[in-house]
Parts: structure tokens; sequence; C-alpha cells
């Protein structure tokens, strides 16, 4: 817990004890509010977590059994598992080339159907996904885009803000977010208000009013208490991506791409770096070697999920997605956060440097 927005926690949570509103009370309608205003969005509607509001998001769009959403297989394992939860089949596509981690929209396209519904483009690692690529090959076909924008609170492209650039967008508040709750919460964003209105009824057993219920729903529901908690860490987020790429700019400075590749930044983005991921040809024994010096260094999606278990019914095979599987074999998290000190960067870019010496 940052220790000068304690006291203001606390007083946050208390003013919700002494309320004895725990359910979609008035905390939930402001954070709903602020929120959507952050990211530039007309309606926001709070969840349970961000899993929740990408099957609630996904349904709200119309995605439904028998369905096809294409989605990255190079991605938390929430997003083909949302897809699966409201009963659509994940399409799986590469990833551009060039180092970065976002969808291919010629890819995308290559993947279109008849049975596609949706397209979740993933705002991963904090980096913006090229929206204006894919709104070129989904929005002629009259397909909705869904951003995950789980990681990405804060990030733009041309100055528009990540959860305003699709139908709809989901976020989470999960612990270690950029801004982060303390417990689970989610968040669906949106322009247009019938998508916002088919959500809150879906997080709520599909009804308006407890009496009629029009669909079968889900009980998912932003608390009281996290909301209250979200809105007092919410005007410091803005400082808090800000101190995330000052870091990013001395890691270039302190000269860490002498040894690894360092995260791509497209033009017109503006990423918030969730995580700071480098790759290398030899990430396995360089994430020995980092571990061995005391550095954390960490590993996401290390298996896409078009290789997954759960996912072998589909039919992939390794080398169906080439810069998919490249970026699960090189990639991996160096330190990163908003307090994060030069000297302590420094202590990585020295631990990096000698790392990969001896790979």
């Amino acid at each position: 817990m940052r220790a000068h927005l304690r006291e203001r926690l606390l007083a946050a949570a208390a003013d919700v004890l002494d309320s004895g509103r725990f359910i979609l009370g008035p905390e939930v309608k402001a954070f709903e509010h602020e929120a959507a205003v952050y990211v530039d969005a007309a309606h926001g509607v709070g969840v349970a977590n961000g899993t929740d509001a990408l099957v609630l998001a996904l349904r709200a769009l119309g995605v439904e059994p028998g369905d096809e959403v294409i989605c990255p297989a190079y991605t938390f394992f929430a997003t083909p598992e949302a897809i699966a939860a409201a009963g659509a089949t994940p399409v799986f596509v590469d990833i551009e080339a060039g180092g970065g981690f976002q969808l291919d929209p010629a890819a995308v396209e290559a993947a279109l159907t008849e049975r596609t519904r949706a397209v979740v483009a993933v705002h991963l690692y904090g980096h913006p996904a090229p929206m204006d690529a894919l709104r070129a090959v989904c929005e002629p076909r009259g397909i909705p885009i869904l951003e995950d924008a789980a990681q990405a609170i804060g990030a733009r492209l041309d100055g528009r803000a990540c959860g305003s650039l699709g139908a709809a967008a989901t976020f989470s508040f999960f612990p270690t977010k950029n801004l982060g709750g303390f417990g689970d919460g989610g968040l669906v964003t949106t322009n247009d208000a019938d998508v916002a209105d088919r959500v809150r009824i879906l997080r709520f057993h599909g009804s308006r009013d407890k009496q009629t219920f029009e669909q079968i729903g889900a009980n998912s529901r932003l608390d009281e208490l996290q909301a209250a908690l979200l809105r007092v860490a919410l005007p410091e987020l803005a400082g808090w991506n800000a101190a995330r790429r000052q870091a990013a700019e001395r890691y270039e400075a302190l000269g860490l791409g002498e040894h690894v590749e360092l995260p791509v930044t497209a033009p017109g983005a503006e990423q918030i770096y969730h995580l700071y991921v480098v790759r290398t040809a030899q990430r396995d024994a360089f994430e020995a070697a980092m571990k061995e010096r005391g550095i954390g260094a960490t590993v996401y999606y290390g298996r896409p999920h078009h290789l997954q278990p759960v996912f072998a019914h589909l039919g992939y095979r390794e080398g169906s997605l080439p810069e998919t599987e490249r970026a699960a074999r090189e990639a991996i998290a160096l330190p990163m956060f908003p307090t994060l000190s030069e000297q302590q960067q420094e202590e990585v870019v020295a631990a990096v440097k000698s790392s990969v010496a001896l790979v």
C-alpha cells in the first residue's frame, strides 16, 4: 500500500462500511463514470473481474454458441478462455513480425469466415494494438472489435485512449495491474449505450429488476468497497504510468539494448509498460542466469494457446503461428514498477550484461 494513500484508502473503506451499501451503490456508479471518462468512453460498467468483463462484453456484442472469434494466441489465457465461455470457438492468428507482440491485421483478414462474429484485440503489455488497421479489416464487414485492455489502462494510440477504440473494451483491476485494486475487479467500457445496457443486465443474472429475467446472465458485480478504493487510486494513475515510461527510457539510456532486444513502440503509440518485456534468443539460459544473480526475470506466455492441451481439438500444430511461437521462446520480463530507481536499474542492466555473457 502506498504510504501517501494509506489514510485516504482507510477513510474510503470506512465510509463504505458506515454506509451499509456493499453492492452496486454510489461508489460503483461514481467509479464507472470516472473510469469511463479517463479512457474517453461514454459508458462504464463495473464487473467482478477482468475475465468476466471479457465474457459479458462478448455476449453483449452478440457472440453466441457456434460463432468464431479471432484472437491472438500470445496473450493471457483469459482471452481465449472467455471466448470459449461465451460458447464460441477461438480462432488463433499470428502477431506482427518486427519484434512487437500485437495482433497482425493481415492474419486477421486471412482468418475471417462466415462464422466470424468478433475480433479480440489485446493491448498486450500496455502497448496499443494496431487498431486503425484492424478497423479497416473489420468495419466494412460489420465485425466488432473488442479491446482486451486489461494491461493497458492509460495507454493511447494517436492521442486516443485504449478503451475507446473499439466496439467495447475490458479492463482488469487485479492487484498487479497498473491500476490495481485490493482484490478482483473489472470494467467494460463502450460508446454504445445498448452494449452498456446489455452488460448491466448480464452482470445481474440477466435481469433489470430482480423480478423479470430476460436471459441467463451471471452474478458479476464490482464490489462497492473495491470501487471506493479504486477511486482513490485512479487520480494517481497518470503519474504512475509516466514513471514507468521514464524507467523504460532509463533502461535504454543505460545501454540495455546492447545486450537484449528492447520493447518496440509503434508510431503513434504511447505505451504504459505494464510489463517491460525484452527478447533474447537464449531466453531460458538467460532466465536462469538472472535468477542466480537475484534479479527478477519472468517468462509470460511461454506456451502459446494454440499449442495448449485444452485447445488441441482445434487442430493447430507447432509452426502454425511462427511469430507467436518465436515470441514465446524469446520474451522475458525485467523489473518494471513506478518506484523503480536508477540504482536498481543499473543493477538490472549489470546483471543482464553478465548473464548474456554466460549464455
